[in-house]
């Protein structure tokens, strides 16, 4: 049984609750209770949200749990010596240690990240710095594992980080499964960055949206101006112009990157050659997507999956 303890405090983010669901389903999907999913805080009892609710919670016990994961806030605060001191003595006893968000400003504070590589929101990354900066930390990480310590983004990425846990006890077959019973559309690996092309190009209109929608799930094939705009139902020029007006890039440019962060995703979590991964992200060949890797990385695909490899096999 690996037991999962969720540490709240006092104006912890609501959010955070949502990767129980994640053990939860697993436990279903497994056919037996594989996690003891347990929500907890300094003394047990009432601890309010952020948000104006209260949660229910267990004392944090000293013996620890298999794995303890440190929630967010979404103000930075000070944790009180007390939790600290539960914490410190909790972790020693504990398989994995774990924060989503700004939670690793707790762990820091608990002199648990000595040597450590971490990640948080990228909003928090310069605060983190100052207070902590001996640490060294990544502002373009979905989440790290380093060790015994996983840190991870925004709370969204508690999920993703909830994820690769069960992946890592159960396998990957049951972990899909997860997935698709929780309805979410794409696993996101830990090299995965934290905003993503669509959410910086950010469109106003229906009519950009469905067509860079279109253009998400059709990597592969015609994503000229043409076939945009009639997906978009205007005339070309009317949709190069509108485009480029909401996203502040052209459309050819902004299907270029669609495309390299598709690849770099698919580097990540597969192993397919480098002229597969070219063809089914729309490259047609490794030698245009190499151009557009140096343009928006500055670093062809294979020194980046090299990279990634080595930085794999450090968080493992």
């Amino acid at each position: 049984m690996h037991t999962v303890a969720l540490v709240v405090y006092p104006q912890f983010q609501p959010m955070s609750l949502a990767l129980s669901s994640v053990f939860e389903c697993a436990n279903l999907l497994h056919g037996e209770q594989v996690y003891a999913f347990h929500l907890v805080s300094e003394t047990g009892g009432t601890v309010m949200s952020s948000h104006g609710f209260s949660v229910n919670t267990e004392p944090l016990r000293s013996e620890g749990y298999d794995t303890i994961i440190i929630s967010g806030y979404l103000e930075l605060g000070e944790p009180s010596p007390e939790l600290l001191a539960c914490l410190s003595s909790a972790s020693s006893q504990s398989r994995r240690i774990a924060s989503l968000c700004t939670g690793v400003f707790v762990l820091a504070d608990a002199g648990l990240l000595k040597g450590k590589r971490v990640t948080t929101h990228w909003l928090h990354i310069p605060e983190f710095k100052k207070r902590h900066p001996t640490i060294k930390i990544d502002d373009d990480r979905l989440f790290i594992v380093d060790g015994q310590i996983w840190t991870c983004a925004g709370m969204s990425a508690g999920v993703d980080l909830a994820l690769a846990m069960v992946e890592n006890d159960l396998g990957i077959d049951l972990v899909r499964r997860v997935a698709r019973k929780l309805v979410i559309p794409q696993r996101r690996g830990a090299a995965q960055p934290q905003l993503s092309t669509l959410l910086e190009m950010d469109p106003k209109s229906d009519r950009i949206q469905l067509a860079l929608a279109y253009a998400r799930d059709n990597l592969s094939g015609d994503l000229s101006v043409t076939v945009l705009a009639n997906i978009a139902r205007l005339s070309p020029r009317q949709f190069s112009r509108l485009f480029v007006e909401e996203t502040g890039k052209t459309p050819a440019k902004a299907i270029e990157s669609l495309r390299v962060e598709a690849a770099r995703i698919m580097m990540e979590t597969s192993r397919h050659p480098v002229e597969v991964i070219a063809r089914e992200t729309g490259f047609r060949d490794r030698e245009r997507m190499r151009q557009a890797f140096l343009r928006a990385y500055g670093k062809p695909p294979q020194l980046m999956r090299n990279a990634l490899y080595a930085s794999a096999k450090g968080d493992s």
